[in-house]
């Protein structure tokens, strides 16, 4: 049985690559831009809301850190990331409320609309390609799993680039995967610590997150 169904080998390169640009633009752009907004205007339930999504969305990167590397394990955690990234602008009752309070064109307020339901497309497609390519996640050799490791390997050119012109240094692709490692364990520490502790206290308000 075929990996894609629907889908040819091309076909497939250019939604991936339609998702890593909806990624740069609505997982890290505008996000960026609404967080320094927020900050500027003081929309404290929008900046919150942002500070949280940070935090979570960082698994992100350490995805592409994985993935640079051809390390199996970035192909399922570019699964699982941007659900819950997804997740994470939803989730909260009191944020929600807040936000549903103001006014309704209020630019920050329709703004942060926008960018939450794009975000929620993008994650659909994601979830989707990955499934329609699911044997990327247990072999990085499959077909069409090229598709998922050529932007994050360019990234690591681009760095490696960079490191070498700044500061003389060698970025390879073993570093790569011992930070993604690290960055993985401090992520998992701070999720436990969260799920332990504060989530049976403050159930589905954002709290202290």
């Amino acid at each position: 049985m075929n990996e894609i169904i629907f889908l040819t080998e091309p076909q497939f390169q250019i939604l991936v690559w339609l998702s890593y640009r909806i990624a740069a633009t609505f997982a890290f752009g505008l996000p960026l831009f609404l967080f320094i907004w927020a900050k500027i205007s003081n929309s404290s339930s929008i900046d919150r809301l942002l500070s949280i999504y940070w935090k979570v969305s960082s698994l992100y990167a350490i995805n592409i850190l994985f993935l640079s590397g051809d390390s199996q394990l970035g192909q399922s955690i570019s699964l699982i990331s941007p659900i819950l990234m997804v997740t994470s602008i939803w989730f909260w009752v009191d944020l929600n409320e807040e936000i549903d309070e103001t006014y309704k064109y209020n630019p920050i307020s329709l703004t942060t609309r926008i960018w939450r339901w794009t975000l929620s497309f993008w994650g659909i497609l994601n979830t989707g390609l990955h499934i329609f390519s699911w044997r990327c996640l247990n072999s990085i050799n499959g077909n069409y799993c090229d598709s998922w490791r050529e932007i994050p390997y360019n990234s690591f050119i681009t760095t490696k680039i960079i490191i070498k012109f700044i500061l003389d240094g060698n970025w390879t692709t073993g570093l790569a995967t011992f930070f993604a490692y690290l960055a993985l364990i401090l992520y998992f520490i701070g999720l436990l610590q969260w799920l332990l502790i504060q989530f049976p206290k403050n159930g589905r308000f954002a709290g202290k997150f």
